[in-house]
């Protein structure tokens, strides 16, 4: 099958799960002996690289430049505009000797050139949701920026051919966000190859750490749905029961400022380190070294610190949220807590402290759990077989109401609003 992959972020240009997502995704299709090509942006002072470079592998990487000149910075919907005029240029360009079989959008930000390309090829269109305006923004979408991408994303819903998400809550949201009846759950993967202890940077960063007793550990980005902020306002709880406790936080993103300013406040100095970006060596280190890894997400589409955790044989603690709690199965492979409640971290922890032998055989299951459904290879081939149903569901001609269904998706535009529609989910606030 030939795959195209339309994506805004893509190593290098990182700033989430979403292109190391993609990225995974791509190599392995290609692995299972699939003809994958993506279209994604090459670095330039709008898009940094933020990663190595890396290899590419077998795909067929196709890099847009986007002038950020052309615009104000700060108008994301411009810079949008633009990157999608690039990708549309450079995906006709390789209609012109290539015709894939499926066409797969990753988010709203592609969402027009993925749709102008499925006009130019007829290949149906497969989009994954991997979070929504709503849910990043604690449920409501009250701003015009906000309103816009929202309607982008009901758009990429209603006009695909088929919809993924990571896990049956993001398959509940956009259901209750876009009344999308069918979608399919994929779940995220992990390269379970990168995920193991490097024992000498383990080693290092727990003789840095040598007086931490017990040492935590966050890792990702640092923004408000993450919920960082909790876990701060646990720590001095915690540092209450264990005088040595340490928090480390690995990462960088809008809210690190008011972290670094909240950790002050609560006078955390010696009990938490912000490290800002680190490699993807000393991130392994970091979650190696820890006698827990916690992820507080208010928000959480799926969760793939936890997987990381979970791979590495780190215990976990993770917030009853969307893909983190369904990881943690009923408190079969981490214990959970209530997200956006700081009492209910402490108790979480405390719990996971008290008991290491439950705690180590949480990990093992969680361990277990990874090696078991995680791999990629399967959940590309679980992909492609979404790319297949939704070719046969096209229907055999213009007379066959499948066909005309396809049409009529085909046809949709984005709605407009006379005003922001308010609070959409019900997401911690």
């Amino acid at each position: 099958m030939r795959i195209l992959h339309l994506t805004w972020e893509y190593p290098p240009v990182m700033y989430g799960g979403l292109g190391r997502h993609v990225h995974a995704l791509a190599n392995a299709q290609a692995a299972n002996g699939h003809d994958v090509a993506v279209i994604t942006q090459a670095p330039n002072s709008a898009a940094p690289a933020r990663v190595p470079w890396g290899s590419t592998g077998p795909v067929r990487v196709l890099r847009a430049t986007i002038d950020p000149t052309t615009h104000d910075p700060r108008d994301l919907l411009a810079h949008v505009a633009e990157m999608e005029c690039e990708f549309t240029g450079h995906g006709n360009a390789l209609l012109g000797d290539w015709q894939p079989d499926a066409i797969h959008a990753h988010d709203w930000m592609v969402a027009h050139a993925a749709v102008a390309l499925r006009k130019r090829c007829g290949a149906p269109l497969t989009a994954t949701i991997h979070a929504t305006e709503a849910g990043r923004n604690r449920g409501w979408v009250h701003t015009d920026l906000s309103t816009s991408i929202h309607a982008i994303e009901w758009w990429l819903a209603n006009t695909s051919d088929a919809v993924i998400t990571c896990s049956r809550t993001m398959r509940e949201e956009v259901h209750t966000l876009f009344g999308v009846d069918s979608v399919h759950v994929v779940p995220n993967g992990i390269e379970l190859a990168d995920w193991q202890r490097p024992e000498f940077e383990t080693a290092r960063i727990s003789a840095e750490n040598a007086d931490a007793h017990p040492l935590i550990a966050y890792t990702g980005r640092v923004e408000w749905e993450k919920g960082v902020q909790t876990l701060l306002s646990a720590m001095p709880a915690l540092r209450r029961a264990h005088p040595g406790i340490r928090l480390l936080v690995a990462g960088r993103g809008s809210y690190l400022d008011d972290a670094q300013r909240q950790a002050a406040h609560l006078g955390l100095d010696g009990s938490v380190r912000f490290l800002g970006w680190v490699s993807e060596e000393d991130l392994r280190a970091i979650v190696a070294a820890a006698d827990l890894a916690v992820a507080p997400s208010l928000y959480e589409p799926f969760g793939l610190v936890a997987l990381e955790a979970a791979a590495i044989g780190t215990p976990l603690v993770v917030s009853r949220s969307g893909g983190l709690a369904e990881f943690a199965d009923d408190d079969q492979r981490a214990l959970t807590f209530t997200p956006g409640d700081a009492d209910s971290l402490v108790d979480a922890v405390t719990r996971a402290l008290a008991d290491p032998r439950a705690t180590h055989e949480r990990a093992e299951r969680a361990r277990e759990a990874v090696l078991a459904d995680y791999d990629w290879r399967d959940l590309a081939r679980l992909t492609t077989e979404v790319y297949a149903d939704s070719r046969a569901n096209r229907g055999t001609g213009p007379d066959d109401p499948r066909h005309q269904q396809a049409d009529a998706r085909g046809a949709l535009v984005p709605p407009q609003f006379d005003a922001p529609p308010g609070r959409l989910l019900d997401v911690p606030q």
